[in-house]
């Protein structure tokens, strides 16, 4: 008797979509800031149907002016020596990353090295700003450079950061 292979596929999806097999969710965390997907899958609704949920959702920390006053206790504008990657990142990291404040220093720098880092696919960190001005500041001098406000205190940790601006690329951290 021939087997026929292909069809396992089917009647695995067929056991699965029976109405005597049902899996209990589980979750895995719960901070209690989280939103409902259901605003974000409105594109996959038929144009017909009512919508269910308000148009724009409130996202919360996403406006970025909540995160505000940013502070990364630890890091002080100041030079930087080059220095290696510690060898346990030097094959994970797959973008360089960038770590800049808003004060003048770091201003002066990312206005120094934009092109650089934009032929480098950088990403940058803003780990220290207190008003919606230095926001919008270091924005417009990253120019097309993804700049995100974060707060970098795992970071400093992990790679013994003290002083920012920093580069972090596979060839190390630099200034």
């Amino acid at each position: 008797m021939r087997r026929r292979w292909w069809l396992y596929p089917f009647w695995l999806l067929m056991a699965l979509l029976s109405p005597g097999v049902r899996a209990e969710l589980v979750v895995l965390t719960d901070n209690g800031q989280t939103y409902p997907l259901a605003p974000f899958l409105g594109v996959l609704r038929p144009p017909d149907a009512p919508p269910s949920a308000p148009a724009v959702p409130d996202l919360g920390a996403a406006d970025p002016t909540r995160l505000l006053p940013l502070r990364s206790p630890g890091l002080t504008p100041g030079p930087v020596p080059l220095r290696p990657l510690p060898a346990l990142y030097q094959g994970t990291l797959t973008r360089p990353v960038f770590v800049v404040g808003a004060g003048p220093l770091s201003q002066t720098w990312l206005r120094q090295h934009r092109s650089l880092l934009l032929s480098l696919g950088a990403v940058g960190l803003l780990v220290q700003a207190e008003t919606p001005e230095d926001l919008h500041t270091m924005a417009a001098i990253a120019a097309g450079l993804p700049l995100l406000p974060a707060s970098a205190t795992d970071l400093i940790d992990t790679l013994a950061l003290t002083h920012i601006p920093v580069l972090i690329s596979r060839h190390g951290i630099e200034q």
